[in-house]
């Protein structure tokens, strides 16, 4: 499958609005996210209560760089998005705070820091027609590799330990993330952390 994955620059905005547009990935709450909950920043107390705003909200952020990332396209058209952004920028955003939330508990955080560099792997959405068929695995082997190249120490990611809801079955699995090397390095009640080294 000849499937071309790139990193999300300004320049490919436009795509990126477009492929929430029209990519279902969160059936249960009908909601266009955007992925402004894990855009590097802070967005509490901004007005993301509507479709437009996210939309808006999230160009934005697309093109200042506060929301990074990679696409899957084939056929020169996006077919799949996985969010990796650096794991100390978003500590304040609005995903991290619900993710370690009182139902799933807290992640640590001790260790990153300007000294350890963490990318943080926060969610995949693949086109219905394209899922099972290896495109969150080219987005995940893309990112590993270039977050080594760019001198990252450590690639972690958040699997749900069980899916028990279609909805939260969005940061990849576990048995994928054991494949490509990770391993756990924390967990929560819900969750589990899992780590790959990327640096020796």
């Amino acid at each position: 499958m000849d499937v071309e994955i790139r990193k999300l620059t300004p320049d490919l905005a436009e795509d990126y609005a477009a492929f929430f547009d029209t990519t279902p990935h969160n059936e249960k709450y009908k909601v266009k996210c955007y992925c402004v909950c894990w855009c590097g920043e802070d967005c509490e107390g901004k007005d993301l209560s509507t479709k437009k705003a996210r939309r808006d909200y999230a160009l934005r952020c697309v093109a200042d760089g506060r929301i990074q990332g990679y696409f899957a396209y084939y056929g020169g058209v996006a077919v799949g998005w996985c969010n990796a952004n650096t794991k100390s920028d978003c500590l304040k955003c609005a995903g991290w705070r619900g993710m370690n939330g009182v139902r799933r508990g807290f992640i640590p955080t001790e260790e990153s820091t300007p000294e350890i560099k963490v990318k943080s792997i926060f969610c995949f959405v693949v086109a219905p027609e394209m899922r099972r068929r290896g495109v969150a695995s080219l987005l995940l082997a893309r990112v590993c590799g270039d977050a080594a190249g760019e001198g990252f120490d450590y690639a972690e990611a958040y699997p749900e330990k069980e899916i028990t809801d279609k909805s939260e079955d969005f940061m990849g699995h576990a048995e994928m993330y054991k494949k490509f090397g990770f391993t756990t390095y924390h967990e929560t009640k819900r969750k589990l952390v899992m780590r790959k080294k990327l640096r020796t």
